[in-house]
């Protein structure tokens, strides 16, 4: 198949050209002539939304076949066509069976692919939980994080790790080795954070939220992160962080800017009561937090939302697409295949029309919306 008279987005610009594929990319450019004409359009590669908890009502540490189904649907509906489930701070048992459901999910044709796991918890501080339940916090246990590895078919991309809880930097050393290591939830200061990057953590979880602030005396995380070229995460929906500061981050981090929707079971779901791992919270306006509380849970955008949010918010077009496509892909090491149109990789794209409104979705070639 052909696309052309296009913008694709290649090596973080858009040209106009084209992209040919069938189950992956074959070609992608000016070269590219002679297929269906998408009127000046834009082509991107399909988002990759590496924090995401749940979707309609459903949540991946409920550990439903269903629900992942469900969740699956919702987010390729939008425009992501890979994601990461992403579990909470449960009891092992409980992770256990999440981990099993997702070893056993099976794509459906108009759902977006598993791209890995992501263990928000449980290994993380009391005093920064935030919306995770402080009941079933654990130190960093390699041999636990292992267990659970083992039952999601070894399908772990991610790992959130409080570097301060004892036992974190062994934890790191070992762990890196098998998937990305991120700091959040966390208490740490600037020589903690960068003892855990130079141990082998190379992420953090959702930048700014549930971790010390940037200080000029006491920088934190933020600083440790920037100064180890660690990826880290941004939730762009406008809430968890000000405009200013995600623009900010972009000037600072670049191509290490990952954005996320960290969204809740009551993305895509109308205002009311909702539970997050075994804590109960309410969604009002698009806005959900700890019920009777200022607490911030996650959010209730799609990851398309907060690409569009974060260039509403000033971050240039060509930064946050890079930002929802290859930084993911690259932060959960799996760019030799997701996230950018070089020959090979997976045909997976979006067209987006000029005001970014949704036109098409395709997921290994096939067009699912």
């Amino acid at each position: 198949m052909k696309l052309t008279n296009a913008k694709v987005f290649l090596d973080g610009q858009f040209v106009t050209g084209g992209i040919e594929f069938s189950r992956v990319i074959e070609a992608a450019g000016p070269a590219v002539t002679g297929g269906t004409d998408l009127n000046g359009c834009y082509v991107i590669p399909g988002l990759i939304d590496i924090h995401t908890h749940g979707a309609m009502n459903e949540d991946a540490s409920d550990g439903k076949p269903q629900g992942l189904l469900a969740m699956s649907r919702y987010y390729a509906a939008g425009g992501v066509t890979s994601w990461c489930p992403t579990t909470m701070t449960l009891q092992e048992p409980e992770l256990t069976r999440a981990m099993e459901a997702i070893r056993g999910f099976r794509r459906p044709a108009d759902g977006a692919k598993v791209a890995g796991v992501h263990l928000e918890g449980p290994f993380l501080s009391l005093k920064k939980c935030g919306a995770q339940n402080p009941d079933n916090l654990h130190a960093p246990d390699a041999e636990m994080f292992h267990r659970l590895n083992d039952a999601s078919g070894r399908l772990v991309r991610l790992v959130t790790v409080a570097p301060e809880e004892p036992g974190a930097l062994p934890f790191i050393r070992e762990v890196s080795k098998v998937c990305t290591v991120s700091l959040g939830h966390t208490t740490a200061d600037y020589d903690t954070a960068a003892a855990a990057y130079e141990a082998g953590a190379s992420h953090a979880t959702h930048l700014f939220n549930a971790m010390p602030p940037l200080n000029h005396r006491e920088p934190g995380v933020v600083a440790a992160a920037l100064d180890a070229g660690a990826t880290v995460e941004l939730i762009t929906d406008g809430f968890h962080i000000h405009p200013a500061v995600i623009r900010l981050v972009h000037r600072l981090f670049g191509e290490k800017l990952v954005l996320i929707s960290d969204s809740l079971r009551c993305a895509g779901m109308p205002d009311g009561d909702y539970e997050l791992g075994g804590l109960p919270i309410t969604l009002t306006e698009g806005v959900a937090r700890l019920r009777g509380s200022s607490t911030l849970a996650g959010s209730s955008i799609h990851l398309m939302d907060g690409l569009r949010r974060a260039v509403s918010f000033g971050v240039p077009l060509e930064a946050a697409v890079y930002a929802a496509t290859a930084a993911p892909a690259k932060a959960i090491r799996r760019d030799k295949e997701l996230g950018a149109f070089m020959p090979g990789l997976a045909a997976d794209l979006v067209v987006l029309d000029r005001d970014l409104s949704l036109k098409a979705v395709y997921i290994d070639g096939v067009p699912i919306h």
